[in-house]
């Protein structure tokens, strides 16, 4: 059986060299090398070209390094969550390329799997897809995305067995999965090391002989940064309660459904064991539950996409963000309900970035606007100079294109029955007259009643 080396972390961080292009497992600090990126971080080590979901948070993990002045360019999908990410992107500091989660995450698997690229209707139409080889297959636009290695992965796994086999724990799969194949050394930072036969075959999600080293490193709740303890940091009103039971009611039993942040995250308040509504979360987990009632963090429970510790429910599973997006992408999610910044006549969805604003990061919002069966986008009606959100035609960047199908707000339901925007409902206190001086966009009406 092979033996896999035991190095300690100033070792595996020699193993990086000047240029590198590096890949980093984790989806925030949840499953992050976090010990490996510090004593990398201890070297003089630069020109990196770093490949990750983030850059961690602000001085942790990949943070620490971008602080350092280590890395030359970032790729990754959503780097907002590290405000010195942003700075050094939006100054020109640091060279960056933003790609939706999916992509990132289906990138890293073919490049593991030995294929040279893929097209993938995620991005068409849209900014990311500038420059791009775009072609219609099967009467859908689909976008050519090139495969992606490294020269170096740094991942994280729960256990390890002498022979380099690795086990994951909860929602700390993530991208570790698909590095641990896509580099030409791997390193693998993990809580245990176990002897051979000791985790059961069935229990391996990563086999020993993609992996050259382990480090053992004892994770503690100052590696997880904000997913330490469980944020209770919501925005409730009454508007915005309003606004997540009307899109409760767009649910059917037995359904798989995406929350996106802001109000859609009102709606996992809501949602009771007879709704029999399957939660999904885009980094790796279906079942999703509330939080933990004891204010539990990442140390003790799975987190969902913002980061936050959540509980399973009974049922639930686990699994890497590329099988994530396949779900996603193969249209087993049958609802998402995402946030909204424009939405126009044409079921046409901005969310993800305003020009000017420091805003980094597109997560999986191109994914899943374009893979879920049905899109609902709940939104206030206007911004708060009073301008519009529901107009003709989009002007800030879009998520994707013709993917809209119900429109919530505080004041209006709209659909798109025969393709056209159409007033459905109104909610409570709304009159006709506020949503027509309220809307930019023109759209029908469908006998509208009050929302009780």
């Amino acid at each position: 059986m092979k033996q896999v080396p035991i190095i300690d972390v100033q070792t595996a961080a020699r193993l990086v060299k000047d240029g590198d292009t590096l890949l980093q497992g984790g989806f925030g600090m949840t499953g992050n090398p976090v010990h490996l990126m510090h004593a990398l971080a201890e070297t003089g080590t630069g020109n990196l070209t770093f490949i990750g979901n983030n850059t961690g948070e602000a001085g942790l993990g990949g943070g620490r390094l971008l602080r350092n002045g280590q890395i030359r360019k970032m790729i990754g999908s959503f780097f907002t969550s590290n405000p010195d990410a942003v700075k050094a992107a939006q100054s020109g500091q640091v060279e960056y390329e933003l790609l939706p989660q999916g992509t990132l995450a289906e990138a890293i698997r073919a490049g593991g799997a030995g294929i040279g690229g893929f097209y993938t209707p995620t991005s068409a139409g849209t900014a990311l897809a500038e420059g791009c080889d775009v072609r219609i297959i099967d009467g859908v636009e689909q976008v050519f995305v090139k495969s992606i290695r490294g020269n170096v992965a740094f991942i994280r796994a729960w256990r390890a067995d002498t022979a380099g086999n690795l086990q994951y724990r909860m929602t700390e799969n993530n991208f570790n999965k698909a590095m641990a194949t896509a580099a030409d050394l791997v390193v693998a930072e993990v809580e245990e090391i176990v002897p051979v036969g000791a985790i059961a075959p069935e229990h391996v999600h990563t086999p020993g002989c993609f992996v050259d080293y382990l480090v053992q490193a004892t994770l503690t709740p100052e590696d997880l940064g904000s997913s330490a303890s469980v944020s209770t940091s919501k925005k409730v009103d009454e508007a915005r309660m309003n606004m997540a039971r009307r899109a409760l009611a767009e649910l059917r039993k037995g359904d798989v459904v995406n929350l996106g942040i802001g109000i859609p995250t009102l709606v996992a308040d809501l949602i009771t064991e007879d709704h029999g509504i399957i939660l999904h979360t885009e980094n790796g987990m279906l079942g999703v539950g509330p939080v933990p009632a004891d204010g539990g963090g990442a140390m003790h429970y799975p987190v969902n996409a913002g980061k936050i510790p959540v509980t399973a429910l009974k049922g639930s599973s686990y699994f890497d963000s590329a099988d994530s997006f396949a779900m996603i992408r193969g249209g087993h999610i049958d609802v998402a309900i995402m946030g909204g910044l424009e939405v126009d006549e044409a079921a046409n969805l901005a969310n993800w970035a305003v020009p000017g604003k420091p805003l980094l990061g597109v997560g999986g919002a191109m994914d899943l606007a374009k893979g879920a069966r049905r899109l609902v986008i709940t939104m206030t009606h206007t911004n708060s100079d009073g301008s519009p959100k529901i107009v003709p035609q989009c002007t800030l960047p879009l998520t994707a294109t013709g993917v809209v199908d119900v429109v919530i707000t505080d004041l209006a339901v709209f659909g798109y029955p025969n393709g056209k925007l159409t007033l459905l409902e109104l909610m409570p206190g709304a009159t006709l007259e506020e949503v027509r001086a309220k809307t930019g966009a023109g759209f029908l009406i469908h006998q509208p009643s009050i929302v009780l």
